[in-house]
This record gives C-alpha cells, structure tokens and sequence, in this order.
C-alpha cells in the first residue's frame, strides 16, 4: 500500500487538473485529510449534470413547482427517482422517499375588504397587492376585524440586548403597525451589528404579535429596510400561500404588509411624520404609539387543505458505532408555480432560487452512492417543500428528522447558488458560529478559496433559508455559497451581478434557465460542500454551537 501512494496521487492530480482546474484542493491539503478514495470521488461531480438538472427542475413543464401544485409534486417524484436510481435508501415514511407534511392552502378572496378608518374623517380604502398585501393565518373561511391600530416601532421584544418595542402595554386584540428589520447598528454586541437577527424577520414580527394576542399585524415595507423592493412582496403574497396545518398555535387573522406610500398617507392622517416615528423607534425608550386609526377588514379566504412531500434518502455509514449519527444535505425544490392573475409569462420558473440548490445536491448525492467507500457516519439527502412559504418544509423536517435532532452532526444548506463562472471565494455566513469552522477554514485553504463574510449581512439570509429552520432544533446548520469574486472580474462585477439578479429576476417569472451560462461555480460548490460532508462525517466527534450561541441551548436538550 506504501508503494502505491505516489501512483495513486498522481493519477488523482491528473485527475484533479482535468476536470477542475479551476478550482481543486491543494495537494498539501491542509487539515482535511481527506481520504483518497474520497478525493478521487468528488471529482466525478461534473458541471453539466448540475446544468442539466437544473434546466429540467426550472423547465415550464414543472410548472414553476409550486408548493401543493402539479409541478411541485412533481418535482418531488422526479428527485425521489433520482435518489433511487442512485441507490440511496429512502429515509421517509413508510419505507418511501417521501414525508409527507400537511399543509393548508389559503387563497385571499375577491370578496375581501380592508380599510383604514381615522377617528374621523373618510376611510381609506386599500388596494389588493398594489397598496397591501394580507393573509388570515386563523385557516378560517371568513374573519372580522375592527380594531384599534397601535405602533409598536420594530415589534422586537429582546432582553438580551435590553430592548422592548412593548414596554408591558397590553395589546390584546389589537392591530399593531411594525416596522420591517431592527434597530440598525455597527455594533457587534447590539443585534450582532450590520447583520440581522431574527428578530429582525417578518416570520418573528408576525409570531411575537400573536403570541401577544394582537389579531393583526401590518409591516410597512422599505426597500432599504427589507433589502427588496415592493414587486418581492406582491409576487411572494399573491395567489394561494402555505402554511403548516395549525398545532394550537396563536395565529393572526391579518399577516400584512402595505405599501411605504400607504404608510405615509396613515401617518399624516393621524398628524404624524413616518420619518419621525422610524427615527424615534430606533431608540431603547420608545413606546407604542396608538395611531388613532382602526383596521376594518372582512377577510375572506379559500382553505384547501393538502399534503406537500418532503424527500429523503440515506447513504448508510460504514461505521457500527457512528452509522446511527449522520451528516444532513438539504436544498428546497419549491417555487412559486403557476400564477392565473398574471398575464402573459406566469410561470415562475426559480431556475437560480432554487433548482441549482436541487441539482448540486442531486450531483452530491450521485457521487456519495458511487464512491467505493463510505463515510463513517450516515449521509442524509433531503429536497424540501414550501421554503418559499416561510421555511415550512424544513420546520416540518426539523421536528420530525429522520434520526434524532441531537444525533445529526451538521446540516449544509444549498440554495440559489448562481452559476457564473469560477469562484475565488465562498460564503458561509453562521459556520463561523460552530465547533466545525476550523474544519472549514482548512479546506477552504485546500480549495484557494477565501471566506467572505456576508456580502448583505442587513438582508439577514442566515434567517431566511432552510438551514435556520434546522439550527431552531439545535442542528449546527449553513449554507454554502459563492462569494462575489470570480476568476476574471473583481468584486464590483460579483456585487454587480447580485444585485442585477435581485432587481430583474428574484422571485420573478425570468428566473429562468438559459444556455450558455458558465456551471464552473455550481460544480465547485458542489465539490467544497462534499469536501465539508465528508469531514463532518468522519470526525471522531459530532459538531456543535459555540458556547453561547443562540441555538447552543437546543443543542444540548436534543442530545
């Protein structure tokens, strides 16, 4: 065996220089170890099967895989085909690839009414999508509302960063008017600075107001605030929405946004300045604030209640004692499907958000079940549903994981990964909160890639994809991405593209494949975050949350 190492190492750098020049490991290889055979499989993974799946996942004939819509489905049946042909073992229920997830479907009637009502004076009659957009998270057919409108500022009660929006008022069955994001700040010990926390999302915003017992909430959108323009949050909230079927849960019978115009137009009816009231909620004293302004709303919703599918499959371990502990890939195979309001093109394809997540985990998959040895601990796959209906598939996921919670070492995340030619740096934004980043860093170094910290840390994607729904339950959980430096182009360029895609494609019907896009990235993704799932499976101990950490606490109860 001795003898054969330099013939094995050379054949593996012939290898290694053929198919990924542009970015293969260093053959020092740093403090990865990783093992030959191993090697020599992540070099089978290959940037035109990525391209290929990805094309058919986004194709119109899935239909824009909607969640609970034909396409969706199947999307799911197509991955679960995948998995199967590769001969991984399904890991759902019933001896299948699929979990099922229950879900209701709510669609806002025609027939529903929302008004602003002053103390006096006319009422303002909301426009549908244009002016607000709004949800009865209640899954009731029918729900009133007439109720008093209170701001609370940014609607965050936080004690550890002595901050309360709420100051012990009583908002039982009210409505409350919130600001979108947190309190901003460069300093690092004050919601973690530039980045944004989760308190900082519209999921939490509209959690807290119903754990308060107010009925509704109304979130005033910002472009600059929410890191999207209003064109995100019309697409996102138009036609039926998802949600997990209620668990006894305080629901709201309005989830709203409305338009920053509207905003203002409320604030000067009630004689108040909205520049004045966003100033005086960036302070620890503010207090809510009755706006002298009722919600009058009759919202009226069709309930269709149905199942979405999560899919899952298994690579066992090699090891006797560790093949009962695993290593987690995850990617979201739902979009936004078909929308009948629109006209002309109304298929939303997410070519980018997120079929290339779905093909990079496909060609992880496919070259885990062909590498002739295993990794030590198991190797969980799994594609899942309604991320796009507020992280819902992965919640589902988190509470019923295919082995234990505290039994799953790391979970790596892949979404929208966008496929634009050789990349000179990774995203990894929440690694660096793990026992595994040094891990990280070393194989990082090993494939010339340099980390770089979050490139929109004020947009708080840590919060935003499945992976956070897996860290909630204790899971040492990020995803992997590009940077914005690529081979040929500086930094501007990278920041250029990003933010053209968020402008003119994001959540939009033109995400959408097209040939001739360059799959060098999407490859080398794929590769570094096999490289990843190989160490965490092979270390002798299972990764963890730095001390301290937020989601240190549920680490340790599920272990």
């Amino acid at each position: 065996m001795i003898a054969r190492k330099p013939v094995l190492s050379a054949v593996l750098l012939l290898l290694t220089t053929a198919l990924c020049a542009q970015d293969k490991p260093s053959k020092s290889r740093g403090g990865t170890h990783l093992a030959p055979a191993a090697f020599a499989a992540m070099q089978n993974i290959r940037p035109e099967n990525i391209e290929q799946q990805t094309r058919f996942l986004s194709h119109d004939l899935l239909e824009g895989r909607g969640t609970g819509q034909r396409g969706g489905d199947l999307a799911a049946e197509y991955i679960a085909t995948q998995f199967a042909l590769y001969g991984l073992k399904p890991a759902g229920e019933h001896g299948t690839y699929m979990q099922k997830v229950p879900m209701v479907g709510i669609t806002p009637g025609a027939d529903t009414r929302v008004a602003l009502v002053p103390a006096s004076g006319q009422p303002l009659d909301l426009k549908p999508l244009d002016e607000y957009v709004a949800y009865d998270q209640t899954q009731q057919p029918e729900s009133n509302i007439d109720a008093d409108i209170v701001y609370v500022g940014y609607g965050i009660e936080a004690p550890e960063y002595n901050w309360d929006d709420y100051k012990g008022v009583d908002v039982k069955g009210k409505v409350l008017l919130m600001l979108v994001n947190e309190p901003p700040s460069d300093d690092p010990k004050f919601f973690t600075g530039r980045a944004l926390t989760y308190y900082g999302r519209w999921v939490y915003k509209y959690e807290e107001a119903a754990r308060k017992g107010a009925v509704g909430a109304i979130l005033i959108h910002k472009t600059e605030m929410a890191s999207y323009g209003w064109e995100v949050v019309r697409n996102s909230n138009s036609g039926e929405k998802s949600y997990l079927k209620l668990d006894g849960t305080p629901k709201l019978k309005s989830a709203a946004w409305i338009h920053l115009d509207i905003a203002r137009k409320l604030a000067s009816a009630a004689g108040m300045d909205l520049d004045k009231m966003m100033a005086d909620a960036q302070s620890r004293a503010f207090k809510p604030v009755p706006m002298h302004f009722r919600l009058s709303a009759h919202m009226v919703s069709k309930i269709r209640p149905f199942e979405s599918n999560n899919v899952i499959a298994v690579l066992p371990g090699s090891d006797k004692k560790l093949k009962d502990e695993g290593v987690l890939y995850t990617a979201h195979y739902d979009h936004f499907g078909v929308r009948t309001d629109m006209t002309g093109d109304n298929i939303f394809n997410g070519a980018m958000d997120n079929a290339t997540g779905c093909a990079i985990v496909l060609e992880i998959a496919r070259v885990y079940a062909q590498a002739p040895q295993k990794p030590r601990r198991s190797i969980f796959f799994s594609s899942v549903t309604a991320e796009e209906q507020g992280l819902l598939g992965s919640a589902y996921l988190g509470k019923h994981p295919p082995i234990p919670a505290g039994r799953i070492s790391l979970d790596l995340n892949f979404d929208d990964v966008k496929p634009l030619g050789s990349p000179e740096q990774v995203e990894v934004s929440g690694a660096e909160r793990t026992t595994f980043y040094p891990t990280l860093q070393a194989t990082a170094a090993d494939f010339r890639f340099a980390i770089r910290p979050d490139t929109f840390p004020e947009a708080g994607y840590y919060y935003r994809s499945d992976h956070f729904s897996l860290a909630r339950v204790g899971i040492p959980a990020f995803s992997v991405n590009e940077g914005v430096k690529f081979k040929g182009h500086d930094e501007a360029w990278g920041m250029a593209q990003e933010e053209d895609y968020t402008k003119h494609r994001y959540h939009q019907p033109s995400d959408e494949y097209h040939p001739g896009m360059d799959w060098t990235s999407d490859a080398a993704m794929a590769r570094f975050g096999f490289a990843l799932g190989w160490e965490a499976a092979n270390q002798q101990h299972s990764v963890g949350w730095k001390k301290g950490d937020e989601f240190e606490k549920a680490r340790l109860a599920s272990q």
